[in-house]
């Protein structure tokens, strides 16, 4: 029975060929056209094919198994034909596949054009085959295409894409028609090394920026522990005029969660909503880290109930925020939830839940949530885990429990889980666990401060006063401080200084000299980084400090004259 539609539209070839132009035809009405072209003899036609080809490959009805049966069934392939699907299987993420279809093509009797270097090097890109793409480099000098805009531009990415920066860098210095792609791509590889010095260099010399290369810089300076040079960027990328894309918005974001600026973040939250920018997955989990981050648990709830279709990124970032605001039960309810919908965690999911079981004492659920990694979801436990399951079993007093983990672990314990079971030997003073571990860990080499400061505490609380001094004697070799005691005195004088800063800041805009010099000052405390277990953490209160040291203010003009993005960083806030 013929369709309504081929009995009105598909009267001739010519008209069934000029439908292909089309954008709204359904994938049922492109099969309509290709069975038209069949049976008519058209199909022969290269030109026809290619178009229809396309349709099915390329566009955004695309269908990759229909599209490789076409190909399969088109008699005169031409350059175009095989560049079309050359390019639908590097689009469909089937790069092994069109990487064997440029191959078939040149032993088709088909030599390689600009169009084909530019797919295949995007294969390469992805696959990270330096080989593969040196190969086809060869080819490019071979061919002479090596001074054309779409090849020069997969070189550059390619290399690029690889850390081959020196090959990259020459050939973008070499070229005379460098585009947006291929600066943004030396820009990308520069960020990936971590010489944001480099990128941002190169960045300030782009004669065009769009927002890829914005949101490149700006998740650049992330990466690298410039958090207000992010937002800085991120404030001058509206005052450029560019739309912040959803990278841009996910890397501002990143940098508010570690300043812990409230006001900034809540600032980008109320620009999505009045931009209507819709709210995904990527933009829901970093909004989500931001408000738990800076103590606005609740609000970080209601976000996580408005993002579509959650992934395990955003259940995790909530359920490690529950847990970091002392929510272990609910953190362990959102688990559940998650389990229960399908979603598959990971191992960072496993750390956060297992960590949340200890601090409330669920023994039970924490060891079969432990023998779940393994017994569900397949996959091995790593020694954060184990270190999770010790600290678990050591504050509920189940020491002989834990001391049969770390015996029989199949990977070598670190510094945390071995300090782990020592801790929990100290704190219920079982010092005959105490004694054994002590021999046992007498001949590794531990550098791990902490766990220094727990075999000397041992030591001497079994009155062995001369191993206590030579653990001592150890940890003046290599450095390493009791810093426990310094640890809650540097965090009184930083919450101290801050209220000072905060104060001071909306007395005056000059430079806060003095309070820099005592942040200095708490600086030169922690100069040894093999510190106890909270170094971290002071760490990054101590750059957060910093990053009011000289205060900063996001401004944009607008037209009217008004200021959109503004305000000084606030205090973290935690429960």
């Amino acid at each position: 029975m013929v369709s309504h539609f081929a009995s009105k539209y598909l009267k001739s070839s010519y008209k069934a060929i000029s439908l292909l132009d089309q954008p709204c035809l359904s994938l049922s009405q492109l099969k309509q056209i290709q069975c038209h072209l069949i049976v008519s003899g058209t199909i022969a036609d290269p030109f026809a094919a290619g178009k229809l080809l396309s349709r099915f490959g390329i566009s955004e009805k695309s269908d990759l198994s229909h599209a490789y049966a076409l190909f399969r069934l088109i008699p005169n392939r031409s350059a175009f034909i095989w560049n079309t699907i050359i390019r639908a299987f590097t689009e469909h993420g089937q790069l092994n596949g069109a990487i064997l279809l440029s191959k078939e093509m040149l032993g088709n009797g088909f030599w390689y054009n600009n169009y084909t270097f530019s797919f295949v090097f995007r294969a390469c890109s992805e696959l990270k085959d330096v080989s593969l793409g040196l190969m086809y480099h060869t080819h490019v000098i071979k061919l002479g295409w090596e001074v054309y805009d779409f090849v020069q531009n997969g070189l550059i990415h390619f290399y690029a894409t690889c850390d081959c920066m020196d090959i990259a860098r020459k050939l973008f210095d070499a070229s005379k028609t460098r585009d947006v792609i291929s600066w943004t791509a030396v820009i990308n590889g520069y960020v990936k090394r971590g010489n944001i010095g480099f990128a941002k260099e190169l960045f300030d010399q782009m004669p065009e920026k769009n927002a890829v290369s914005w949101s490149t810089m700006i998740n650049g300076h992330v990466q690298s522990g410039l958090f207000l040079e992010a937002l800085e960027m991120f404030d001058d990328m509206q005052v450029a005029g560019i739309r912040p894309n959803h990278a841009a918005i996910v890397g501002a974001l990143s940098a508010c969660a570690f300043l812990g600026a409230l006001d900034q973040g809540r600032w980008i939250h109320a620009y999505m909503k009045r931009n209507k920018i819709e709210l995904d997955r990527a933009l829901g989990t970093a909004l989500v880290d931001m408000y738990a981050k800076c103590g606005c648990i609740e609000m970080a709830c209601h976000v996580f109930e408005d993002i579509p279709r959650k992934d395990v990124l955003a259940y995790t970032s909530f359920i490690s925020g529950l847990a970091n605001h002392g929510e272990s039960a609910r953190a362990m309810e959102v688990f559940n939830r998650m389990e229960s919908e399908g979603v598959g965690p990971n191992e960072v999911t496993f750390i956060c839940v297992l960590n949340a079981c200890s601090r409330m004492g669920f023994v039970e659920e924490g060891l079969r949530i432990f023998e779940s990694i393994k017994g569900v979801y397949g996959m091995e436990p790593v020694v954060q885990h184990y270190g999770c399951l010790v600290d678990l079993l050591g504050r509920a007093g189940m020491l002989e429990q834990a001391r049969k983990v770390v015996k029989e672990m199949p990977v070598k314990p670190d510094s945390y889980v071995l300090g782990a079971l020592l801790n929990a030997c100290r704190v219920h003073s079982d010092i005959d666990l105490g004694k054994e571990m002590v021999k046992g860990l007498a001949d590794q080499s531990l550098d791990h401060g902490g766990v220094h400061v727990l075999l000397s505490n041992i030591y001497a609380a079994i009155n062995k006063w001369d191993d206590a001094e030579s653990v001592r004697k150890v940890m003046d070799e290599k450095k390493v401080e009791k810093l426990l005691y310094k640890i809650f005195l540097v965090l009184l004088l930083l919450i101290q200084l801050w209220l000072i800063a905060q104060s001071t800041i909306g007395k005056t805009n000059g430079r806060l000299t003095g309070i820099e010099s005592l942040c200095r000052t708490c600086q030169s405390v922690l100069v040894c980084k093999q510190g106890c277990l909270l170094n971290a953490k002071v760490d990054s209160t101590i750059r957060r400090f910093n990053s009011i040291r000289e205060p900063k203010t996001f401004e944009k003009k607008g037209k009217k004259g008004k200021s959109h993005f503004t305000g000084c960083l606030e205090p973290v806030k935690r429960r």
